[in-house]
């Protein structure tokens, strides 16, 4: 007896939109002269990170990002890439998250983490099918300037502590998810910028303040859609980086990871450049008006 599956049969909508969607970013960045990339998605590590852990394959992993890699691109004279590919991070389910999802970064040559600002500007209001998205109600206006909140600023708005107090207190997610994360983004597209230098990441330090690294986050509706930087070119200062947040995952008892040799090697030939990554199933989840992440894929784990 034949089955039907009604659940996947309801989601069809919603993937035509995608695929729209999806033909929509390309054209956005060719037009921009931006080349699209391809790397491969099995690889030997990851840039080591605290809090998300890579999906081991056999001697390598799956990729969590594609950055490396593109990095490197850049580092041999590729001035405006892009990619839309899948990645995997372990142990992360949930409405706004998936353990395979399908990420869109971007990575200009050259440039530094404004112009990621602006091009975060142009891509979503050519996504957007009208002057506005609208998500379980809110209307999110994209036709005029983002607002813009330095990572301080938000705290000392919308939380019940400083930004530093909640660093020094180790309860900065909570403060962060809690109080801050649902207020932005709620009448027009929110930018959280320049933060401490203790959440770098990958991200280059301001010139003139020390104490800061030129990295931002995007919101629409409460949810993050990105996070980007302007890149950090020095391969001592980024070994250093690798090498203590290595350690901090030892410590937490998970699994040891090499660094990325081909990388840090590579690096002081990549010119100055910003690059970002960017949620496609959260931001196809806006942009239908999903209720969760599983209604804008075509299968979740669950299905399989």
């Amino acid at each position: 007896m034949t089955t039907f599956n009604t659940g996947l049969a309801a989601k069809q909508q919603r993937l035509i939109q995608r695929a729209r969607i999806l033909a929509e970013i390309r054209a956005f960045f060719v037009e921009q002269q931006f080349l699209e990339v391809e790397t491969p998605q099995r690889i030997p590590c990851n840039a080591p990170e605290l809090y998300i852990d890579p999906i081991p394959s056999a001697d390598h992993s799956l990729q969590t990002s594609p950055e490396l890699c593109m990095k490197r691109l850049l580092a041999a004279g590729y001035p405006r890439i892009f990619q839309l590919c899948h990645c995997w991070r372990s142990s992360e389910r949930g409405e706004k998250h998936l353990p395979e999802f399908t990420m869109l970064e971007w990575y200009r040559s050259h440039s530094d983490y404004n112009e990621l600002m602006l091009d975060c500007e142009g891509l979503i209001r050519h996504l957007a099918p009208t002057e506005e998205i609208i998500y379980q109600g809110q209307r999110i206006d994209v036709t005029g300037g983002f607002e813009h909140l330095t990572l301080e600023q938000a705290f000392s708005r919308y939380a019940p502590i400083a930004l530093q107090q909640s660093i020094e207190d180790d309860c900065f997610e909570e403060h962060y998810s809690e109080h801050i994360e649902p207020q932005l983004g709620i009448t027009k597209p929110t930018i959280i910028y320049d933060f401490p230098t203790s959440m770098a990441a990958l991200a280059r330090i301001k010139d003139d303040d020390p104490h800061h690294a030129e990295r931002f986050e995007l919101y629409i509706a409460g949810v993050e859609i990105a996070n980007a930087f302007s890149e950090l070119s020095d391969a001592d200062e980024q070994r250093q980086r690798f090498s203590a947040e290595e350690q901090q995952r030892r410590d937490l008892g998970k699994p040891a990871t090499a660094l990325p040799g081909p990388f840090l090697a590579e690096l002081a030939a990549m010119p100055p450049s910003a690059g970002i990554a960017l949620g496609i199933d959260r931001l196809i989840m806006l942009l239908t008006d999903a209720n969760t992440i599983d209604q804008v894929v075509a299968f979740c784990p669950e299905d399989l």
